[in-house]
């Protein structure tokens, strides 16, 4: 791999001014993004509860999911707002936290917006960006007493990940250790290709527990080649589960190419941005935004097979996040053809209802990744 990432050089492209978009209009284009997110009163996806917390909600399921608690989190250290990050994670601490059982030490993975658990077991995407969020918040604003010890609470997280079955009696960890690749859940031996964040795993190698460096260093290695394994090698489609070869597992709809494996393209093109382009996983983003983008006429939103193959239902519920992250692919790609489906994004505004909360998280990572404001705090 080329080290021509920003990790290397501290230079975050910015796609939106290579496609002609004045820079005083993407600043805005963010600042209003956020606002809708956070404070809009008919809009917002978070919310406040008494003097400390706040939680993001999931508006088509009405739960705070540890996936959007630390997607806010992430959001607001981006944006420097230690008072949101704040109430995020002292809600996440005081409600979905796990101090005893098999899951001491994991987050629940859904909580009513009044905190009563609504099941107890984990999803590793939240833990991962738990852990992301933290180190980069103590690396930001230096750490405070617990639980706002941001980078101890990091690493702990990290431990339980990889250790949970010689920490807790009964646990499973959330990595397979012997391939280095992330589960789905704890317990179960398959993936979620759009669970895997190598470029998150560079960084836990430079600041988890010493003796689990090589781990994380490894697992993003890992990943990198899993993604390769489980797209398609001409739509570029993911399932949403995938067994630990890549293929589909095919549960209801997620062997399909569906709402969860839309983040494939964003985590491709993130992880070029910070770490450089990968010729491999370039081809996955070069041959999604060919499929629903460049050939004529492009592909429908809809549910696929990997293959292209479409599927009658269920039908398709976030299109605008399936838009952005394919733009957000671009990052991973030199082609000047990429620029259209960045300005094909930058011209779809937020989605509002609600089913808004999983479009308009994804819409506003993109938008920074393509902004190049999505920054490594080291």
């Amino acid at each position: 791999m080329i080290k021509e990432g920003a990790f290397y050089s501290q230079n975050y492209v910015n796609l939106f001014a290579l496609a002609g978009i004045p820079e005083e209009e993407v600043t805005r284009r963010i600042d209003e993004t956020f606002d809708t997110l956070f404070f809009d009163p008919q809009e917002k996806i978070y919310f406040e509860m008494g003097p400390d917390m706040g939680y993001m909600l999931d508006t088509g399921n009405d739960d705070a999911r540890s996936e959007g608690m630390s997607y806010g989190m992430m959001m607001a250290v981006q944006r420097d707002r230690k008072d949101i990050f704040d109430r995020l994670w002292l809600f996440s601490k005081s409600f979905m936290y796990q101090n005893s059982g098999k899951y001491e030490g994991y987050f629940a993975w859904s909580v009513s917006p009044e905190g009563k658990k609504n099941a107890q077991g984990p999803a590793p995407d939240g833990e991962e960006y738990f852990a992301m969020a933290l180190y980069f918040a103590s690396r930001r604003w230096g750490d405070g007493e617990a639980p706002f010890d941001y980078g101890v609470q990091a690493r702990d997280i990290l431990r339980h990940c990889v250790h949970q079955d010689e920490l807790v009696k009964g646990g499973d960890p959330m990595w397979d250790r012997k391939n280095y690749l992330i589960k789905f859940v704890p317990e179960l031996p398959f993936s979620d290709p759009s669970y895997h964040l190598p470029h998150f795993y560079e960084l836990f190698a430079l600041f988890a527990d010493e003796d689990d460096r090589a781990f994380w260093s490894r697992a993003a290695g890992r990943s990198r080649k899993y993604l390769q394994l489980s797209c398609h090698g001409k739509t570029g489609m993911a399932a949403e589960y995938a067994e630990y070869d890549g293929s589909p597992v095919m549960r209801e709809h997620h062997g399909y190419f569906y709402s969860d494996a839309y983040r494939v393209a964003m985590n491709i093109g993130l992880d070029a941005a910070w770490f450089g382009r990968n010729g491999d996983l370039a081809l996955i983003a070069e041959n999604l935004l060919d499929f629903f983008f460049f050939r004529d006429p492009p592909a429908a939103p809809a549910c696929y097979r990997i293959d292209g193959t479409p599927v009658p239902e269920p039908a398709i519920l976030h299109p605008l996040a399936l838009v952005a992250t394919n733009a957000a692919g671009a990052l991973a790609l030199s082609d000047p053809r990429r620029l259209e489906a960045v300005r094909d994004f930058w011209a779809r505004p937020l989605r509002r209802g609600n089913r808004r909360y999983y479009d308009n998280c994804l819409s506003f990572f993109c938008l920074l990744m393509l902004a190049g404001e999505y920054r490594i705090f080291l």
